[in-house]
């Protein structure tokens, strides 16, 4: 008997250990606010993990409530903060476009060293400008261009010039000397970048205000990886001319052309979760309108994209959803997606670059976009949710022109 007892003692040690193993996990791995649909209060908060999650909603006022988030029949999991917002309607895309953009100041992209009399220094180093810094202002006066930090340092004639440039969020200041290189030019071993043009995907626009998004993740500089700074840009019609497949390790792209592109449209931001700005006109679309869906109605199962792999035309591809992860702090890879598509998959081996942006589709709702491909496993890759990329152009304002 007293050995039943302690066997019977360690199960429900264990299941007590289990279950408190999973509210740790779900206090953690659920964000801390949730936007529920205007006048669906009542409906609650029903998110489908590998354990459904439940949430009775308690208004607190017209805008904001709050929910408990029970697991495993009822015990509670995490206090949530709510938002009651009305349900976006908007028009998915899946067609390409080309980016020009030029920066905000200049992005430091290298440094080199520069010969004076057989010696090897780097001024800019020595006055401590990293890779990765954007440059604002040089000798007093804003700089955009890469020829606005040639001239002022080869007019210079090795004087000290004052330097103002941002680094993640911090705005520095400080002095650089350039040197006479043994050609006989003033150098300060620097390299810059001011602009960037690329391929990505239109995820979709608001008809009624003409505002955009694309992309799903934001335009970096090639050397530095980092976020480049938007200064202005404009967005283009592109066509896809071929497609180059990826093999495991390498990803494949799509190919296209924006040479005598008509102009679609001006960005406003290039931000973590996308491009956004407003089109110009409206696009050819043959997609109804459809709305937005809420983080926690994107469920794990059969979804659709819609993407181009030749000219400007989106087809429909199945995919299928992997896993979806609600957790805030990666806004880019809201879920894990695989290509299941026949068609798709004997055209491109599955997600190319030139792909991200591409709307993912599910339930008749806008859930996310493509973001990422997998290097090693072409035919899957990461997506953003819809509601990620709506907090950002939700806050554009609207050009009076358009």
């Amino acid at each position: 008997m007293k050995k039943l007892y302690q066997v019977f003692a360690g199960a429900v040690s264990l299941a007590m250990a289990a279950v408190m193993g999973v509210v740790t996990y779900y206090s953690t791995a659920l964000p801390d606010h949730f936007y529920v649909a205007a006048g669906a209060a009542a409906e609650g908060i029903s998110i489908g993990t590998a354990l459904e999650i439940q949430g009775e909603i308690q208004p607190i006022s017209a805008e904001n409530g709050t929910a408990s988030l029970t697991v495993l029949g009822g015990i509670a999991v995490k206090q949530v903060d709510v938002q009651f917002v009305d349900r976006e309607m908007v028009i998915p895309c899946g067609y390409p476009f080309g980016i020009k953009m030029f920066t905000e100041g200049v992005v430091v992209v290298g440094l080199t060293d520069v010969e004076e009399n057989g010696i090897f220094r780097n001024p800019a180093q020595e006055a401590g400008i990293r890779v990765g810094d954007v440059l604002t202002e040089l000798d007093g006066q804003p700089v955009s261009l890469n020829e606005d930090v040639a001239a002022i340092i080869a007019s210079s004639g090795g004087r000290e010039i004052s330097y103002t440039l941002k680094r993640k969020d911090q705005t520095l200041t400080g002095t650089l000397q350039p040197i006479r290189a043994d050609s006989g030019e003033y150098k300060a071993g620097i390299w810059v970048r001011d602009s960037s043009a690329g391929i990505g995907t239109m995820t979709y626009y608001d008809p009624s205000t003409m505002i955009f998004a694309g992309l799903g993740h934001a335009v970096c500089d090639v050397d530095t990886g980092e976020t480049l700074p938007l200064g202005k840009g404009e967005i283009v019609d592109v066509t896809i001319t071929g497609v180059e497949k990826g093999i495991s390790g390498q990803p494949g792209s799509l190919q296209g052309s924006f040479e005598g592109s008509r102009l679609a449209g001006f960005m406003a931001v290039n931000s973590e979760t996308g491009v956004y700005g407003q089109l110009t006109s409206l696009p050819v679309s043959t997609l109804e309108p459809v709305p937005i869906a809420m983080k926690q109605e994107v469920r794990e199962g059969a979804a659709q994209i819609y993407t181009t792999i030749s000219g400007r035309t989106p087809q429909c591809y199945d995919i299928v959803i992997e896993s979806v992860n609600l957790s805030s702090t990666a806004k880019t890879k809201s879920m894990v997606i695989r290509v299941t598509d026949p068609e798709l998959l004997e055209a491109t081996g599955g997600i190319l670059q030139g792909m991200s942006g591409s709307p993912i589709l599910q339930d008749g709702k806008l859930v996310g976009a493509v973001t990422h491909v997998f290097v090693n496993d072409q035919t899957r890759g990461y997506g953003i949710f819809a509601e990620n990329m709506q907090e950002t152009a939700s806050s554009l304002e609207i050009r009076s022109a358009a």
